[in-house]
């Protein structure tokens, strides 16, 4: 079940109101959180004011209105920290230069499907984590990120769920189990399969937050409802403690 907090918010900024309905119904149908359109620079800031959730734009270079969309990104980027993708007809080298200049994380040219909205989303995301801003101009049509990549961003984890992205709150996650090369995120009504080994969920993670119990687990200490004997109880799960991790973790009872 994937819960109306859960959705990544995105921002459309498009003048042309077929291919705004256009966008906005693909994003829709891809599980994404339309919290606005935009038509012009002043009314998307007056929508990224008013709406603190947004964590993406899909912004149109050629916008209505005194500032076009490239000013438009230079003020986000002062002003809110977002990551955008451009939408664009227009390839011509001038206009490269200058949407260049503005560091986006992504770029689509029209026209585009589903899947190269689909990649644009991932590479804005995966670019925006690592603080890596998109210089190639067509990227986002030809390649994607590797899809076992766990994107901590703020104060959330952006986890990949049947070919689009969840943004959950790291405090929202219950417990991490290894299964050899895969880790399984667990939250209260989802799970996320990863094939990757366990530290590497680990790296993402708050040390003070979250403690191995177990070589095959790690818990948030903040959703441990309680233990006994060789077990922690969060929620329905039983989380095993392993002999060389009891001590550690009955000195955190000791603390609580």
């Amino acid at each position: 079940m994937n819960t109306a907090r859960h959705k990544v918010n995105i921002l459309v900024v498009e003048d042309e109101f077929l291919l705004a309905d256009d966008i906005i119904d693909r994003l829709t149908a891809m599980n994404y959180n339309i919290v606005g359109h935009a038509t012009s620079a002043d009314e998307a800031l007056e929508l990224i004011e008013k709406h603190p959730e947004i964590d993406l734009l899909l912004l149109d270079i050629i916008i209505k209105g005194g500032r076009d969309g490239i000013e438009l990104a230079r003020i986000i980027n002062e002003k809110h920290q977002l990551p955008f993708i451009f939408l664009t007809s227009n390839a011509d080298s001038y206009m490269v230069e200058r949407a260049k200049s503005v560091n986006p994380y992504a770029y689509m040219l029209k026209p585009f499907n589903d899947r190269q909205v689909g990649i644009a989303i991932e590479m804005a995301l995966v670019n925006y984590s690592e603080n890596t801003p998109e210089t190639d101009f067509n990227v986002a049509t030809e390649t994607t990120a590797e899809s076992n990549t766990i994107l901590q961003i703020k104060d959330s984890l952006f986890l990949k769920k049947d070919q689009h992205y969840n943004k959950v709150s790291i405090g929202d996650i219950l417990f991490i189990e290894a299964d050899n090369n895969y880790s399984t995120i667990y939250t209260e009504n989802e799970k996320y399969l990863y094939s990757v080994v366990m530290k590497k969920v680990e790296q993402q993670l708050p040390s003070k937050t979250f403690l191995r119990t177990h070589r095959s687990f790690i818990v948030n200490i903040t959703r441990i409802d309680g233990y006994e004997g060789n077990q922690l109880y969060i929620g329905k799960h039983r989380i095993p403690i392993s002999k060389s991790h009891k001590e550690t973790v009955f000195k955190l009872f000791n603390t609580i």
